[in-house]
C-alpha cells in the first residue's frame, strides 16, 4: 500500500530548506549538463508539494523543499540565499496563497517551468468565511481577498487531481522520461483513490458529524465526507479566536455532541486544551500535513492521512 516502496524517493538536495518544490523544466539531457547527475532540479514550497515531486519524479528528480521540517509554513520567511537559488531551479512546484514569502520569491525567480498547484484543481471557500468571522485576515490577505481555501491536499480526490497535473507538467519538462512520470503518477493516484475509499467507508456511519479544530484546514475534507468542521480560529493556525467565537464553539459542542477538540503538531495546543477543559471534552491531534517531523503519526502523506482517519473515527463515534 505504501507508494514510496513502489516509487524511488529522490534524496532531498542539501539541507531541507523553507518549502518550495522546483521540478526541472529541462529535458534530461539538459539537466545532465548541470550538477545533479542528469536529474531535474526541483524546488518544492512545502511538504505536500515535496511529496508529489518525489513520488512522481522518482529517480529522475532531485527535490529541495524550502520549508524545514517542524517549521509552520504559513508565516515562514526565505533567506536571501534561498531566494537567489530559486532562479537556478529547473522546475518549481508551489501552492499560491499559503506562503506569501514564497509567492513573491517565485515571481522574482522567473523560472519557465513553474507550476502553481492551485491551478490544477478547483478551489473553494471554507474556513474563516464559513463560520462568518474574519479570522486571520491580516495574516493571510491573499487568502481572504480571494475568499478561497488553499488546503486542497487534505482532500485525497483534489490531491489526486493535482498529482495528475504535476505528472503532465513533468512529462513536458522532461520528455525523455515521460513514460516513467506517467507510470508513477498512475501509481500515486491509485493510492490516493484507495485512501479516498477508506475515508468514505470509515466515516459513513458516525454518532456525530461535527469536529472541532484549532486550525480551519479541513474544509475540503469535511465537505468530501459529509462532515462539519468547526474551526476555533481561521485558516491561520496561530490566530487567536474572539470571545464571541469561543462562546459559539461552546454552543456548537453541546448541540452537536462533539467529543474532541483537535490541535496540530506544528502549532500551540494551548487554546485547544483550555477549551476542551472548559467543555469537558477530550483533545486529539488532526494533522494538516504541512510538514513531517518525528512527532508526526506517520512517515509520509499516506500514513499520516490514515492516522487522521483513525482519529476522526474515534472522535466521531464511527460504527
Amino acid at each position: 500500500m505504501n507508494v514510496r516502496r513502489l516509487i524511488p524517493t529522490a534524496a532531498v538536495a542539501g539541507a531541507v530548506t523553507l518549502g518550495l518544490t522546483a521540478l526541472s523544466a529541462c529535458s534530461s539531457s539538459d539537466a545532465a549538463e548541470g550538477g545533479n547527475g542528469g536529474k531535474l532540479d526541483v524546488s518544492a514550497s512545502f511538504y505536500p508539494m515535496q511529496f508529489l515531486a518525489e513520488e512522481i519524479g522518482g529517480s529522475h528528480v532531485s527535490v529541495t523543499s524550502l520549508t524545514k521540517p517542524g517549521v509552520e509554513p504559513h508565516d515562514m520567511e526565505l533567506s536571501p540565499k534561498q531566494i537567489g537559488g530559486l532562479g537556478d531551479a529547473d522546475y518549481i512546484l508551489y501552492l499560491k496563497n499559503v506562503q506569501p514569502a514564497v509567492d513573491d520569491a517565485v515571481t522574482q525567480a522567473g523560472v519557465k517551468n513553474t507550476v502553481d498547484a492551485a491551478g490544477l484543481t478547483t478551489l473553494e471557500s471554507h474556513g474563516s468565511e464559513v463560520d462568518g468571522h474574519d479570522h486571520g485576515a491580516e495574516e493571510h490577505e491573499g487568502e481572504e481577498e480571494a475568499g478561497l481555501d488553499p488546503h486542497i491536499w487534505l482532500d485525497p480526490v483534489k490531491y489526486a487531481e493535482v498529482a495528475e497535473g504535476v505528472g503532465k507538467s513533468l512529462e513536458k519538462a522532461d520528455p525523455d522520461n515521460a513514460a516513467d512520470y506517467r507510470k508513477n503518477t498512475e501509481t500515486l493516484v491509485a493510492e490516493l483513490n484507495k485512501l479516498d475509499k477508506a475515508y468514505e467507508t470509515g466515516l459513513k456511519n458516525t454518532a456525530t458529524k461535527t469536529f472541532i479544530t484549532t486550525h480551519s484546514a479541513f474544509g475540503y475534507l469535511a465537505e468530501r465526507y459529509g462532515l462539519t468542521q468547526e474551526g476555533i480560529a481561521g485558516i491561520d493556525p496561530e490566530a487567536e479566536p474572539s470571545p464571541a467565537r469561543i462562546d459559539e464553539i461552546h454552543h456548537v459542542a453541546e448541540e452537536s455532541k462533539a467529543t474532541t477538540v483537535f490541535f496540530e503538531t506544528l502549532a500551540s495546543d494551548k487554546t485547544a486544551k483550555t477549551l476542551a477543559k472548559d467543555l469537558g471534552l477530550k483533545t486529539g491531534v488532526l494533522d494538516p500535513l504541512e510538514g513531517i517531523t518525528d512527532r508526526s503519526a506517520g512517515a509520509d502523506y499516506i500514513e499520516v492521512m490514515e492516522s487522521n482517519l483513525a482519529a476522526l473515527q474515534k472522535a466521531l463515534g464511527a460504527k
